[in-house]
């Protein structure tokens, strides 16, 4: 049994939030947050919240041990892009792409 969360249209490209990806995925969630929490990155602080909600989820909707509690899935899509733009010499535009990713994070028990 996986118990999710997720956070959608969070302002990160997604290239960034994969490296921090990388890192906790299949480890203790303990483990994981002490790792997030120790990033100097503004994904691994949106990828902490997600964390910390999967792991409450876990606890109170499906009363799993959260001791025993590991990084099973870490996913991160690519959202809507926000099409921005701004003038630049000889009068022409250049567009600004501001990317949005969807963040999934799944917690499951270990087994014994």
């Amino acid at each position: 049994m996986e118990a999710r969360a997720e956070q959608r249209y969070a302002r990160v490209t997604p290239r960034r939030v994969k490296i921090v990806c990388d890192l906790i995925r299949g480890k203790d969630a303990e483990l994981a947050k002490g790792i997030l929490q120790n990033t100097p990155n503004h994904s691994a602080a949106l990828l902490y919240k997600v964390l910390c909600s999967a792991c409450a989820n876990a606890e109170n909707n499906y009363e799993m041990d959260p001791a025993k509690l590991y990084v099973s899935t870490v996913m991160v899509t690519p959202g809507p892009i926000l099409k921005r733009g701004r003038a630049t010499a000889r009068g022409r535009y250049s567009p600004i792409k501001k990317r949005t990713s969807h963040i999934i994070v799944a917690v499951a028990e270990k087994e014994a």
